[in-house]
């Protein structure tokens, strides 16, 4: 985190923003006590969405190569219990 005085932020705000962009964190102080803080931004909203908007990876079940479901199936029920 880069801490700096709002004079100084004023001053350098151009290279506090390339900062920021690439991952860290700047707080700015005046009078000696923090005000705020820039942080980057999140990637669920770079999209403009909430992240249980975006789209998600469909879930792949893995079976057994050799048989289809249909006849895992029936040797289940063909087992006895």
């Amino acid at each position: 985190m880069h801490t700096l005085s709002l004079s100084d932020f004023r001053a350098r705000a151009s290279e506090m923003l390339d900062r920021v962009e690439s991952g860290e964190t700047v707080r700015i102080l005046r009078h000696g006590k923090p005000v705020a803080e820039l942080v980057p931004i999140r990637p669920e909203t770079v999209a403009g969405q909430p992240r249980w908007k975006l789209p998600i990876e469909p879930v792949r079940y893995l079976k057994p190569p050799s048989k289809s479901g249909a006849e895992l199936i029936i040797e289940e029920r063909e087992g006895g219990w």
